[in-house]
C-alpha cells in the first residue's frame, strides 16, 4: 500500500517519527514536508534526533497569511498527488498542512486518514479549530486519540470509520524520554536543578499577537519567585519586539531559541511547573507527571484538566500568578491517551 504523509509543523514531525517507523515496515511512505515551520532550530532538528526519513518532498511554503499560505500548500500539494498517486493521505493534527493535504486529496478522491481527529476547543476563533473541523468532514479514517474525541465526531454526525486508536504522542515520548536522559545535557548547559525551575512555552496568535495579553503574561512571568526557561518561539519574539516588551523580561526569565525534541523533554520532564499555549505541551505534561498552567481560555485536551493536572489561566496577571505559587497537580491519573500502542492500532486499520 501506498501511503503519502503530510507534515509541516513541529507537532507533526514528533507524531510522524514513530508512525513513520511502524508503516515503513509493511508499506511505501512518501513523505511530504510543506515547509510550514522552516527555521532549522523548528524543524531540521527533529529530523536528525528522531531518525524521521529524509522527506521525498520539501515544499518550502514558509511563512505568510492563513489563506495565502493554505492556498500554496493546495496547489503544490495537488500537483504531487496527481504524480504519486498515493492509496491514502495521513494528515496530522490541526495545521494548514493539515487541511491543505486533506482538501486536495478529497477533491481528487484519494482517501484521507485524520491522526488526532475529533479534538474540540469549541472556539471557532482559533485557525486550529477551523482546520480541524474542516479535516474531520472531510476524512475516511478518522484516528482519535481519546474516548472524548469519539464523542466529539459523533455529535456532528461522524461515526463510521471512526477509531479510539490512543494518541501517537504516548508512542513518541515512550520512545524518546530514555533516549533523551542518554543525550540531552541541556540541564547542565543551563545550570539547572531538577524540580526547581519552570519552563515557558507561548506561540498562539490569541497571545502573541495581542499586546496586552502579551505584556501581562510577560509581567506574570517576572513575577515568579521560581526561575523560567523560556525556549521561544520566532513570532512570540517578533511581537515582543514590536511592542516594546523585549525590555521587560528580567533576569528570572532565561529565554533561549527552540529547542529540539530530546531537548525540550528534559527540560519539561525535570521541571517543577509548566506554562504553555500549546496544545501539544499540556498533553506531554500530564504523560509526565508535571503540572500544566495552560495561558489559554480553552482547551482541546479536556481531560488534562478534569483530571487535576492542568488549569486554564487565560492571559490574566492574577490568575497566573496565582497558578505559579499555588497549583499542584493532585489528580489521579487514568490511561486516557491510551498505553502507547497507538501506532500499531492505526497500521491495522489502514492494512
Amino acid at each position: 500500500m501506498k501511503i503519502l504523509s503530510i507534515i509541516g509543523a513541529r507537532p507533526q514531525f514528533i507524531k510522524c517519527a514513530p508512525l513513520s517507523r511502524k508503516l515503513r515496515q509493511n508499506h511505501e511512505e512518501i513523505l511530504l514536508h510543506t515547509g510550514q515551520h522552516y527555521d532549522s532550530n523548528m524543524s531540521d532538528v527533529f529530523f536528525r534526533e528522531l531518525d524521521i526519513p529524509e522527506p521525498d518532498y520539501n515544499l518550502g511554503i514558509g511563512s505568510g497569511l492563513h489563506g495565502e499560505q493554505t492556498g500554496r500548500m493546495l496547489f503544490e500539494i495537488e500537483k504531487l498527488l496527481i504524480k504519486e498517486q498515493p492509496d491514502f493521505v495521513l494528515v496530522y493534527g490541526d495545521t494548514n498542512s493539515t487541511l491543505a493535504g486533506a482538501l486536495a486529496a478529497s477533491k481528487l478522491n484519494i482517501k484521507v486518514a485524520h491522526v488526532e481527529a475529533g479534538l474540540r476547543s469549541f472556539d471557532r476563533t482559533m485557525p486550529e479549530e477551523v482546520n480541524r473541523i474542516i479535516t474531520d468532514h472531510l476524512s475516511n479514517l478518522l484516528f482519535c486519540p481519546t474516548d472524548a474525541a469519539v464523542i466529539n465526531l459523533k455529535k456532528e454526525g461522524i461515526t463510521s470509520g471512526v477509531y479510539n486508536t490512543g494518541d501517537v504522542m504516548v508512542d513518541a515520548l515512550n520512545y524518546n524520554l530514555n533516549i533523551s536522559k542518554e543525550k540531552s545535557s541541556i540541564l547542565t548547559d543551563l545550570k539547572l536543578e531538577k524540580k526547581q525551575y519552570l519552563v515557558a512555552t507561548l506561540h498562539r496568535p490569541a497571545n502573541t499577537n495581542n499586546c496586552k495579553n502579551l505584556s501581562s503574561i510577560v509581567d506574570a512571568l517576572c513575577n515568579s519567585r521560581w526561575p523560567i526557561v523560556f525556549p521561544m518561539h520566532p513570532r512570540t519574539k517578533k511581537y515582543l519586539k514590536e511592542y516594546g516588551l523585549w525590555n521587560k523580561l528580567c533576569e528570572n526569565v532565561k529565554v533561549i531559541s527552540p529547542v529540539g525534541y530530546l531537548d525540550m523533554l528534559s527540560l519539561m520532564a525535570n521541571s517543577k511547573k509548566i506554562l504553555t499555549d500549546s496544545g501539544g505541551v499540556q498533553k506531554e505534561a500530564y504523560m509526565l507527571d508535571v503540572p500544566c498552567i495552560t495561558m489559554r481560555e480553552n482547551t482541546e485536551w479536556v481531560e488534562t484538566v478534569e483530571d487535576g493536572w492542568n488549569v486554564l489561566v487565560g492571559a490574566d496577571y492574577e490568575a497566573i500568578t496565582d497558578a505559579i505559587d499555588g497549583f499542584e497537580g493532585i489528580g489521579i491519573k487514568g490511561s486516557v491517551f491510551g498505553c502507547g500502542n497507538a501506532c500499531r492500532k492505526i497500521c491495522d486499520v489502514l492494512e
